[in-house]
């Protein structure tokens, strides 16, 4: 799944009773080296993270098609 600006993100812990993290991607960073994401996480923090394979899964934000027109 491809993820874009608004959708979700929820990283695993590597540590057992641990939950989950969960924030909303702010930006996509396309790069030669691999995509990267900027997050506002829950809990209000900020950063840039590059997930490796199996770590995260991508929520996608509602789709405003058929919805009112933005304003």
């Amino acid at each position: 799944m491809k993820a874009k600006a608004g959708d979700s993100i929820l990283i695993d812990s590597e540590k057992a009773g641990v939950a989950a993290r969960k924030g909303k991607i702010l930006e996509v960073l396309e790069a030669s080296y691999g995509t990267r994401y900027s997050v506002r996480w829950d809990d209000g923090h900020e950063s840039v993270i590059h997930p490796i394979a199996g770590t995260a899964r991508i929520e996608s934000a509602p789709s405003r098609a058929g919805g009112r027109p933005k304003r």
